[in-house]
């Protein structure tokens, strides 16, 4: 039931989170339109004087017959004071013929534009150019796609596009996307709203299944070992029942000797008494002991030749079968002789056919060389003209990441700053609760009544005497009807000024613990500039000293880059293999890349260098040479340090530069056996 519970909470929230999700994503594209028809409705240009365009407002599916009626007119100023404006007339509407329908219903403008579209008529495409001749002087006609015949003939068809037909579509695609906006808004809203409600019943649904699944596991573990309890019992019990029956059978033996000694006894005392004590008993006995020791020597003497016999037997068959195996193996060498042979015949066929080619091949490697040629000093014309390109790049990236750091660093002030002000702004916030607190219990009426209580009864006091001893009546009145004076204003103030002076101090307190964590800080940065700048002149040194004996020469060296402050600075490597010029490692080749990555390891090792060091596949990549040069490397450094390098590998090479060799072996099927070899020994007793 728990898990069926969970089940149906993370479908609920999955489904929620899809809602969610598809809301957003409506919202989210419905105001990205919304902003860029907004940014592509405003007003172009610097006019002073708002156009007729952003006045009218035609009904949907009408924009581009208004486009059409009005044209690049509506790019005039409905203010007389523009050069070109709309000024307004007000004319007799016109006789429309059957099939035209009035165009100013259809469009919200203003007044003056009231003349032109009163003169402007709707027609369908089909009819408007038999209709076009029926028209009065001034008239004009237009389709709800854009076209326009007016009444001297002129005509415009609604292929062409009409930038004043476009703006108004997208202001009204504008307003239905505002609208939108505000149907979709609250529906997301209440979609986080569910999410975050079907969130926490998954999480209860998820914690309620945790508590009901372990009390199972509990049982279980109980469950098992009281089942261990009752194996070990019937392990015992069977152990008792087995030593029982074997006791049963020991005893049932024993008796039956004991019966059989019983009845040898009784046989012997009868022969004892027929014969007389001891006569004749003597040299059968002894004749007796001599048969039985005649015949133990016998019985080994048989068992010793069996076992000859076996032993033999065994090395015979051992023999035979090692025979057969040779034959075997003789066989097989045969037969993969003659493949050889074969083999053999073929390649020299191959060998004769290819010598032959190669005997003509000088003249076209000599041709493929001059084309080389000519193609390497292309490519090293476009490979420096690529480093100048990435040089610039390089330069500009780094300009980019200084302005980048710049605006950060502007960013972190700013919201510093807005910390600040949000702070201040707090504080004034509660200073005016605090009075406007202290005017509600004095006065017993909000400050803005008090405020306006104030001004009107000083607009209200007369100017004559017998109307100001009027007024000082009612104030005194007023003044007996506030009641008691509070005697412990003095002490309120003087508890304030009190909290005032902490708090003070408190904000010095403050800036000051600010002050010393700005000087910390700076303390730190300037130690941690002075150890990395140590550290890098230790690890570069060392870095030069290894390039230089993994490649036999050459230069290198690390450089800060992209700022002046260590902390903040890049590091780039830049190597210089013999023979070639100084440039990033980017350009280099792989293997080369790698002996430098090499090099550059062990020089930050060399700058704290370890008892041991393991080093696993270090030589993968690396070709028979460069194995060798990293070789020399491991050597200097074990000459110049105190490490012990334990080297993973499987490169031939590497292995016969090592001082000892340990290796795992199988001499047996299922059975590793660790091997060891101390080289230098080996050397010592090869010599010897």
């Amino acid at each position: 039931a728990a898990e069926t519970a969970r089940g149906d909470a993370a479908r609920a929230e999955q489904t929620a989170r899809d809602e969610m999700r598809r809301l957003e994503d409506q919202l989210g594209r419905l105001k990205t339109e919304a902003r860029g028809l907004a940014q592509l409705s405003a007003p172009r240009g610097k006019a002073s004087w708002p156009t007729a365009l952003d006045a009218v407002k035609p009904d949907r599916g009408y924009e581009a017959a208004l486009a059409a009626a009005l044209g690049d007119d509506l790019e005039a100023a409905l203010d007389a004071r523009a050069p070109a404006h709309w000024g307004g007339r007000t004319l007799p509407p016109p006789q429309w013929p059957q099939g035209a329908v009035a165009l100013a219903p259809l469009v919200k403008a203003p007044d003056e534009l009231a003349a032109r579209l009163a003169f402007t008529a709707l027609v369908s495409r089909t009819d408007g150019p038999s209709l076009q001749g029926q028209l009065e002087p001034g008239c004009r006609l237009v389709s709800k796609e854009g076209d326009l015949w007016r009444w001297d003939g002129f005509v415009a068809r609604a292929e062409a596009p009409r930038a004043a037909a476009i703006r108004l579509e997208q202001r009204t695609r504008l307003a239905e996307a505002e609208i939108e906006i505000e149907r979709v808004t609250p529906l997301a809203e209440a979609a986080a709203a569910a999410l975050r409600q079907r969130q926490a019943d998954f999480r209860n649904a998820e914690a309620h299944l945790a508590a009901i699944r372990a009390r199972p596991r509990e049982l279980e573990r109980q469950m098992a070992a009281a089942r261990d309890a009752v194996e070990a019992m019937g392990r015992d019990a069977a152990r008792r029942d087995a030593r029982a029956q074997s006791l049963d059978e020991t005893i049932a033996r024993f008796e039956a000797e004991r019966v059989e000694a019983l009845a040898a006894r009784d046989s012997a005392a009868a022969g004892l008494e027929g014969e007389g004590p001891g006569q004749g008993l003597s040299p059968m006995l002894d004749a007796a002991r001599n048969r039985a020791a005649q015949a133990r020597e016998q019985s080994a003497g048989a068992r010793s030749a069996l076992d000859a016999e076996r032993r033999e037997r065994d090395g015979r068959n051992r023999r035979r079968d090692s025979l057969v195996s040779d034959r075997d193996g003789w066989v097989r060498r045969s037969g993969a002789a003659r493949k050889r042979l074969e083999s053999l015949a073929a390649d020299r066929t191959a060998v004769a056919a290819a010598l032959t080619a190669a005997r003509d091949a000088p003249d076209l490697i000599k041709d493929r060389r001059e084309v080389l040629m000519d193609r390497f000093a292309q490519a090293e014309a476009r490979r420096n003209r690529s480093h100048d390109a990435l040089s610039q790049a390089e330069t500009a990236r780094a300009a980019a990441d200084r302005d980048l750091r710049a605006a950060d660093a502007a960013a972190s002030e700013a919201r510093e700053a807005r910390a600040s002000l949000s702070a201040r702004l707090d504080a004034a916030r509660d200073r005016f609760g605090e009075l406007a607190g202290n005017i509600r219990e004095a006065a017993q009426m909000e400050p803005e009544e008090l405020g306006r209580r104030i001004a009107e009864e000083a607009i209200a006091i007369p100017k004559d005497a017998e109307g100001i001893e009027t007024h000082l009546f009612a104030l005194e009145r007023e003044r007996e009807a506030i009641g008691l004076v509070n005697l412990r204003a003095e002490e309120e103030s003087v508890e304030q000024a009190t909290r005032l002076q902490t708090m003070k101090s408190e904000r010095a307190d403050l800036t000051g613990a600010i002050a010393k964590l700005r000087a910390g800080i700076e303390e730190l940065n300037a130690e941690g500039r002075t150890r990395l700048l140590a550290a890098f002149e230790i690890i570069n040194g060392h870095f030069q000293t290894l390039f230089q004996t993994l490649f036999g020469g050459g230069e290198a060296e690390l450089r800060l880059i992209e700022s002046d402050d260590p902390l903040e600075a890049g590091l780039e490597i830049y190597a210089c293999p013999p023979g070639k010029r100084l440039s990033t490692m980017s350009l280099m080749s792989g293997g080369e890349q790698a002996l430098t990555a090499s090099a550059l390891i062990f020089g930050v090792f060399l700058a704290n260098p370890a008892p041991i060091c393991v080093l696993d596949e270090v030589d993968a990549p690396l070709d028979d040479a460069n194995v060798d040069r990293y070789c020399n490397m491991l050597e200097e450094m074990r000459r110049r340090t105190q490490t012990r390098f334990i080297a993973i590998t499987h490169n031939p090479v590497t292995m016969s530069r090592m001082d000892r060799l340990f290796g795992v072996t199988m001499a047996e099927r299922g059975i590793s056996q660790l091997v060891s070899v101390d080289l230098r020994q080996a050397e010592t007793l090869a010599a010897e």
